[in-house]
């Protein structure tokens, strides 16, 4: 490849940005569902408080996904 070709690449850049902020969200899911786990393990009694927590952290960390798919239309 020379540097023609590859000036000439095709395809829309916005795609491999969110592919790379949605690595973000992911990380933080995993890590909001492996605490949780922790902690039933350590108290189980508090399981039912524990998971509302646990959906409501996903929820707002899966809002950042939705932003960073969101903020290209806005800007184009």
């Amino acid at each position: 490849m020379d540097a023609v070709n590859i000036a000439e690449l095709t395809g829309n850049i916005a795609v491999i940005g969110y592919g790379l902020a949605a690595i973000g969200p992911g990380i933080g899911v995993g890590l909001v569902v492996s605490k949780t786990i922790e902690s039933i393990a350590r108290q189980p009694e508090l399981a039912g408080r524990l998971q509302v927590t646990m959906w409501l952290g996903i929820a707002f960390t899966e809002a950042l996904a939705l932003i960073g798919l969101a903020t290209p239309f806005i800007f184009a």
